[in-house]
């Protein structure tokens, strides 16, 4: 057994409580729930290895000798793996700023502070790397299956891509901390962590729409004009896409960048990491602003005082900003979409109906949530002499309300364009967030507001409800869009998932 102040003991601690944390976001602290999930990782593997086997099986055999073509549609993706692995990683990064309770614990114990940082570091890169091999796996076994051995290369770079991502999060966050404070840093870094994680895929969209009126990232990746701007097929620019098709120099140089970049991370931002940590846990309101906010309370009648009480909750919850803004994010290709429609031909803006419906359905799931099984103070609430039926209609009223106004531009524009679509867009999005909002009352469970990432794990139930709600309503306005009459029988399954979810939620 390791000794309490060596660098191992560390380690095993920190892996240790990232394991405890990643089985209570499955289980949600039920040791019972094990043997399910352990059979349901098993048939999310196998599924994701047939979806796999459907994209990328075609694209198993090539050359060993690619063309540039091919060199730029790998880079792409790796890219992209890449900006995925940075948003999670910075998000990882700020939640141990802001999340971790054990700062003075820490401080006052008699251990070199910066060690402890620096294995924490270490911990935060392993599990990001980590996270993005599971996600990798089935493609690269795919690829391996049915193009050989060389293919199992890519396993390395994916290592290489998220040690580089996670140096680059704890550096980037680090220079929020001192460029702009820890008081903003928290709300900054999300909105970076969003932005970094949809920026690459939503550009190759807007490019794509741009040259192509197209949606679709690999239009642009495979067109003549980006294959004769990019460097010469002999450029160390191709040095990852080459490692990932089995060219074991590449692979090398690769990992040693990668190790190195890590390491220096370690070494250079192990030191100031308990200083940040230290400045976001003093982070606290000013009494003149609370005054303020106590005041404008005594002023409202009760009813006015429940719809800005969850409004401000909403507004102010320190983690919903990464949560809901790569939501809104992928809005704006079709929104593009819309603005190059103007004046057209508008039979293609069917397609964004259901999109627009599918994502307020989502959207709306993750607010309800916040606003219904995230209050802070359930008994203060509860307790208060006003009637139920008031607490419940001021979080649909803020859910609903916070929907619409993220959309409405969205249907502002469609109507312009097509105001057929953006009624039915309207109607969609009204139904959509409603029937979240209501599976989320149903399966209301009390939970704290920081374990938002956890709210799949109170219900199973409610959380496959609320997906196939979204997902039916999605369809039915697509369907009514396009003038469809198999519209009615859509719409007659999602109320059916409503009733199924209303009887069989629990007694209250």
């Amino acid at each position: 057994m390791s000794h309490p102040t060596t660098l191992t003991w560390f380690a095993q601690h920190e892996f240790r409580l990232a394991w405890r944390d990643w089985l209570s976001m499955l289980t949600a602290g039920k040791p019972g729930r094990l043997r399910v999930i352990a059979l349901a990782i098993l048939a999310l593997a196998a599924f994701m290895h047939f979806v796999a086997f459907s994209i990328v099986a075609k694209f198993a055999e090539i050359d060993p000798e690619p063309d540039r073509g091919t060199l730029v549609v790998i880079t792409g993706c790796a890219v992209l793996a890449w900006s995925l692995m940075m948003s999670q990683a910075m998000e990882s990064v700020t939640r141990a700023f802001y999340g971790r309770s054990d700062l003075d614990l820490i401080l006052s114990s008699p251990v070199v502070a910066r060690r402890v940082f620096a294995v924490r570091i270490a911990t935060m890169a392993t599990s990001t790397v980590l996270m993005a091999v599971l996600i990798a796996a089935p493609f690269i076994n795919i690829l391996a299956y049915r193009g050989g051995s060389q293919w199992l290369s890519a396993y390395g770079v994916v290592v290489a891509i998220g040690a580089i991502a996670a140096a680059m999060a704890v550096a980037l966050t680090s220079a929020l901390f001192r460029v702009i404070g820890p008081r903003r840093t928290r709300l900054a870094a999300q909105v970076v962590a969003a932005i970094v994680g949809a920026i690459f895929v939503i550009g190759l969209q807007v490019a794509a729409i741009l040259s192509y009126g197209s949606m679709i990232p690999l239009t642009f990746l495979q067109s003549e004009t980006v294959i004769s701007l990019v460097p010469s097929i002999n450029s160390l620019f191709w040095w990852p896409a080459r490692a990932i098709l089995g060219d074991h120099a590449a692979l090398f140089w690769v990992c040693a960048i990668a190790a190195v970049l890590i390491a220096a991370t370690v070494v250079i931002f192990s030191a100031r990491f308990g200083e940040h940590a230290l400045a976001a846990a003093g982070i606290g309101q000013g009494s003149t602003r609370q005054r303020r906010w106590v005041k404008s309370f005594r002023q409202l009648s009760s009813k006015s005082a429940l719809r800005h009480k969850e409004w401000a909750l909403l507004r102010r919850d320190p983690w919903l900003a990464s949560q809901t803004l790569m939501q809104i994010l992928y809005l704006l290709p079709p929104a593009l979409m819309l603005w190059k429609a103007f004046g057209r031909n508008t039979d293609d803006l069917v397609l964004l109906v259901p999109v627009f419906v599918m994502a307020a359905g989502q959207l709306a799931g993750g607010l309800a949530w916040l606003a219904i099984s995230g209050e802070d103070a359930p008994d203060l609430v509860s307790t208060a002499p006003i009637p139920a039926r008031w607490i419940i209609r001021a979080k649909i009223e803020a859910v609903t309300g916070s929907v619409a106004l993220i959309f409405s531009p969205f249907l502002l524009a469609l109507a312009i364009a097509s105001p057929r679509d953006a009624v039915v867009a309207a109607i969609g999005i009204t139904i959509a967030s409603v029937s979240a909002t209501f599976i989320q009352l149903w399966f209301r469970t009390q939970a704290q507001r920081k374990h938002f990432r956890r709210r799949q794990t109170s219900s199973r139930v409610a959380t496959f409800a609320e997906a196939f709600s979204s997902i039916a309503w999605a369809a039915a306005a697509g369907l009514a869009a396009n003038g469809k009459w198999q519209a009615g029988i859509v719409v007659v399954i999602a109320l059916g998932i409503l009733v199924g979810a209303r009887a069989v939620s629990p007694k209250r």
